[in-house]
């Protein structure tokens, strides 16, 4: 191995040059994981930012004395406080096994940025990582996406490759647990959610990540989570570069078929996005080992541990995504980004209950009110005339991830006379559907329209909500001549 990973488990001082443990496992491809980031050295990030970009005169910005780096000591190099190119740098935010990020202001535009200079150390390796990560830093600068970190520039400056990153200014997912310990199951499910989409994004540009971990998943102040480090990424078109035999990424992350063959795919960065949602759900990693064959091999070993066994607490649904994600088997993963996503966002949808998906999407609207009867909720909708209609909201009797969000709205009695005229009239809607529905046990015509729970938009259920309730009560008007309901 060239560099242990990094994780909670994992004591990075313990070798495998025991000899019971070379007869008992074979050894591993070189896994290149570059050491994590450091907590943040100033929090939070944005109230030191804005005292020192105040004070900054843009006309000045020649004056200050250029940085100096030491080659052979990099933690002897003057940066803060200095010029680098067009930035000045504030304050170190952290460092890592091929670099250090710098809080930095860009004196030309005026703003805030993450600024991630390459390392001295270990040269011939670290320029080859790091022509690699500026070759996959051009495909990254194409993603943006409100769940994507955005890369603004790559360059070089006085032999130091750089990259000027968005300022994230909430810190990791791994500095937040660090900092308030575990976090509630709705908020990891929808941070990992967020994050999916993000992933999904990618992988819609054929961009693989390859190292995602709550290390490299950014929570800004408004707690959208942005997915961020594609300095490990790697374009799908492109050819892998690495030296045969040698596996990059961080290793209990890694799904099982990485370890085996060293190469990723949009299936292996789905496995790594469960083993961050099971680290969120539990504290937890789902293997471990007294060194790194000991932990791969629990990886390709070992059957997916099982959520509800760590704490029965957690939702089946939840159990049961997470285990998808994380399936030993490829084939039996959602196979990409965009079908993870579409996965947690069910999910999610199906933990929301009813009420708090009208909250969301009626909550600030003065002309609906409701109230819960039993299992559904009953809307009183005032119309533009002066006029009102009751529209329904319930969830179907589905199954918890086939589960349909119901709204509908009472016409009349379905009487047999009025069957031809309703046809006709379903032929002509764009919106919704004319059925027939029992209410109280009597058969009555309804207007309808369902979405799946799980991905109910809220801007979607406002507007169905509105137009079910206009067009039932004109259906009413034509089929009777009454305005009853």
């Amino acid at each position: 191995m060239n560099e242990s990973p990094s994780n909670s488990n994992f004591d990075p001082e313990l070798s495998s040059d025991d000899d019971s443990m070379t007869e008992r496992y074979e050894p591993l491809p070189d896994v290149d994981s570059p050491e994590l980031f450091l907590e943040e050295t100033i929090d939070p990030i944005q109230d030191l930012a804005e005292y020192l970009w105040e004070s900054h005169d843009e006309s000045r910005h020649s004056e200050l004395k250029e940085v100096v780096f030491n080659e052979a000591d990099e933690d002897l190099d003057h940066i803060i406080g200095r010029r680098f190119s067009i930035y000045r740098c504030d304050a170190l935010l952290g460092k890592g096994g091929m670099g250090r990020v710098y809080l930095a202001y860009h004196s030309q535009l005026g703003r805030p940025c993450a600024l991630k200079i390459s390392s001295p150390r270990k040269m011939p390796r670290a320029y080859t990582g790091w022509d690699r990560t500026l070759k996959e830093g051009r495909s990254a600068a194409l993603l943006i996406h409100p769940n994507v970190v955005t890369v603004h520039a790559i360059g070089e400056y006085k032999g130091r490759q750089f990259i000027e990153m968005e300022l994230v200014s909430g810190g990791s997912l791994k500095s937040i647990l660090r900092k308030e310990g575990s976090l509630p199951l709705l908020k990891s499910l929808q941070l990992i959610c967020g994050a999916s989409k993000g992933l999904a994004f990618a992988h819609r540009h054929d961009i693989l990540h390859r190292d995602i971990k709550p290390e490299n998943i950014l929570v800004c102040p408004l707690g959208i989570p942005k997915l961020a480090d594609f300095g490990l990424a790697r374009h799908i078109s492109k050819p892998e570069t690495l030296p045969e035999g040698q596996v990059i990424g961080t290793l209990p992350y890694l799904a099982p078929e990485v370890l085996q063959t060293g190469k990723h795919s949009r299936i292996s960065d789905v496995y790594s996005l469960g083993v961050t949602l099971f680290f969120l759900l539990t504290g937890q990693l789902p293997y471990t080992g007294k060194n790194t064959e000991e932990l791969a091999h629990h990886i390709l070993t070992e059957p997916v541990p099982l959520l509800r066994d760590i704490d029965p607490q957690i939702p089946l649904e939840v159990s049961g995504a997470v285990a998808r994600l994380m399936s030993k088997a490829p084939a039996s993963r959602p196979q990409n980004g965009i079908a993870a996503s579409h996965l947690l966002s069910s999910v999610l949808g199906q933990l929301r209950d009813v009420e708090s998906i009208l909250e969301e999407a009626l909550g600030h609207d003065p002309s609906i009110t409701w109230l819960r009867c039993g299992d559904k909720y009953r809307l009183m909708v005032r119309l533009p005339d002066g006029r009102k209609q009751t529209v329904f909201v319930e969830s179907s009797d589905h199954r918890a991830d086939q589960q349909l969000l119901m709204i509908y709205s009472t016409c009349c009695p379905a009487q047999s006379s009025f069957y031809e005229q309703a046809l006709k009239m379903n032929a002509m809607l764009s919106h919704g559907a004319l059925t027939i529905r029992e209410i109280d046990g009597i058969a009555h015509f309804v207007m309808i329209n369902t979405y799946p729970r799980g991905t109910a938009d809220p801007e979607e259920v406002r507007k169905s909500v509105l137009e079910i309730s206009e067009f039932s009560d004109r259906i009413e008007k034509m089929l009777t001549g009454i305005d009853f309901h």
